[in-house]
């Protein structure tokens, strides 16, 4: 399942790049995400928990950079992990990519996703709407991270604009929000081919 996702921050590229390229800082941008063991050179393992309403999926997960262009200021990610009770597993690859804009910077996010065992039973609409939610708190989590690192605080401290706890049932209803939102869209708006 592919899934994309754009978001500016007010930051200079060469500060934004810098912060990629420390994924465990980066993962904790992720709501629910702890990658905090280097188990070689650009890679890691840690955890991944995501809840959606009463169900709770917590991930033993890996995630090592595999192509890294510092003057493009792209990267690519392989990650993956095995659910902890066995209940399945996810694969994705990601290619991020930054450009410089005239506030600052420029972060897209292309996902390759492929789950099986339970994540894979919600369906197709819900996963991409759960991963939009969780992109969208990636976004608010990092720019506040980086606004902590330019003003010499430790990002640490910040803790999460977005955090895990409020997952579950809040990311479970502001999916369904979204999900509803394109039902509306679809039968309720009227056409306009400007729309197409």
């Amino acid at each position: 399942m592919l899934i994309s996702n754009e978001f500016e921050v007010d930051h200079p590229i060469d500060r934004v790049w810098a912060f990629f390229n420390d994924i465990p800082q980066v993962a904790k941008c992720l709501p629910g995400t702890e990658l905090n063991e280097e188990i070689g050179p650009d890679h890691y393992a840690g955890d991944v928990e995501i809840g959606l309403g009463p169900v709770k999926l917590e991930f033993d997960g890996t995630a090592k950079i595999l192509e890294r262009d510092e003057s493009a200021h792209a990267m690519k990610i392989d990650a993956s992990g095995a659910e902890k009770k066995g209940r399945g597993q996810a694969a994705m690859m990601v290619n991020a990519n930054l450009a410089p804009t005239t506030g600052g910077t420029k972060v897209n996010v292309g996902m390759d996703l492929n789950l099986s065992g339970a994540a894979a039973q919600y369906g197709r609409g819900l996963v991409s709407d759960v991963t939009s939610v969780l992109l969208n708190d990636f976004a608010v989590n990092a720019e506040a991270r980086l606004d902590a690192i330019a003003a010499g605080r430790n990002p640490d401290e910040v803790g999460q604009a977005v955090s895990s706890s409020s997952g579950g049932l809040a990311i479970g209803l502001r999916a369904a929000r979204m999900a509803l939102a394109r039902v509306y869209r679809r039968f309720f708006l009227p056409y306009s081919p400007e729309a197409v």
